[in-house]
């Protein structure tokens, strides 16, 4: 059960390791683009050139679809990046069914971990599988894998990494299953826990009024997707990529966040304790760019 390209590796290394998957589960396929045409998530297109039934439900709890569930009889269901599911399907199978989280559980529980990591300037982060239970992201782990976050990581290339590594582990926690040879440890009570909640709109603005180090996490976090954003002049940009820049005599006397530029090469945005120098944005209407390439054709 998935449906973003997450979840593809887990699925395609199951296939090659000749594991029988008798279905997959994903999400209906959505209308893009100018002409709204629809198209298949990217679980389906795999599942489809691997051969293997595609169930794509709009309601969990159908009776119809929990019939035709039932008639795969899988001994072992796997989630990796779906949706919540209801106990009637995930107690089905007599092996249960597991999930792949982005995150050191009990830590970054939620939606969105790979971001929520980034953000709050983490350091490490991993990937973790662990029964389903009627909390979410709260069930027994099987297995963890760490995974460090870069000083120059954002969402994009933490994703990749994870993406794989995830899959790796999704691979050794069913052959452990399997061979009904795994652990089923609950996870740690009464440690403070960092949540991972989904993220809308209103949670990307980036708040000047911090200091530059969390700005850059920030900015970090949300990149590539969906993107930092702020207000200049009227217009929104989506910040990418940005940097911590020390003050001087010329611009230490700045309200925070006023911008400094030369309308050429560089724009610093005065934060709490410094500068940031913003390297790529994305101005309104406009493709995604670099501050030059910004300056060849605008001035602020």
């Amino acid at each position: 059960m998935g449906t973003p390209e997450f979840a593809v590796p887990s699925l395609e290394v199951l296939a090659e390791s000749k594991f029988n998957i008798v279905a997959v589960i994903t999400a209906p396929d959505k209308p893009q683009g100018r002409g709204q045409k629809l198209v298949a998530s990217p679980v389906k297109q795999c599942a489809e050139k691997l051969g293997i039934p595609v169930l794509q439900p709009t309601n969990l709890k159908s009776p119809d679809f929990i019939e035709e569930l039932r008639s795969y009889n899988a001994n072992l269901q796997v989630v990796v990046a779906f949706r919540m599911l209801p106990e009637l399907v995930w107690a089905m199978p007599a092996y249960g069914t597991f999930n792949l989280h982005g995150s050191l559980l009990p830590q970054y529980r939620g939606a969105a971990p790979i971001n929520w990591a980034i953000m709050n300037g983490e350091k490490e982060t991993g990937v973790t599988t662990f029964f389903l239970q009627h909390d979410i992201d709260t069930g027994r782990i099987i297995f963890q894998e760490t995974e460090p976050i870069l000083d120059d990581d954002d969402v994009g290339t933490l994703y990749q990494r994870l993406m794989v590594k995830g899959a790796a582990l999704v691979l050794k926690t069913v052959r452990a299953i399997e061979a009904e040879k795994y652990p089923s440890v609950p996870q740690p009570a009464g440690v403070e826990i960092h949540h991972a909640p989904k993220i809308f709109k209103e949670t990307c603005e980036v708040n000047w009024d911090r200091p530059s180090k969390e700005i850059c996490n920030f900015v970090r976090g949300l990149s590539p997707y969906p993107g930092a954003w702020t207000v200049f002049q009227g217009k929104t940009y989506k910040l990418f990529r940005v940097k911590e820049e020390a003050l001087n005599h010329t611009n230490s006397a700045l309200p925070i966040g006023a911008v400094d530029t030369d309308n050429k090469t560089y724009l610093c945005i005065r934060t709490k304790d410094g500068l940031i120098s913003v390297q790529e944005w994305q101005p309104e209407g406009k493709k995604r760019m670099t501050i030059a390439d910004f300056f060849r054709g605008n001035k602020m």
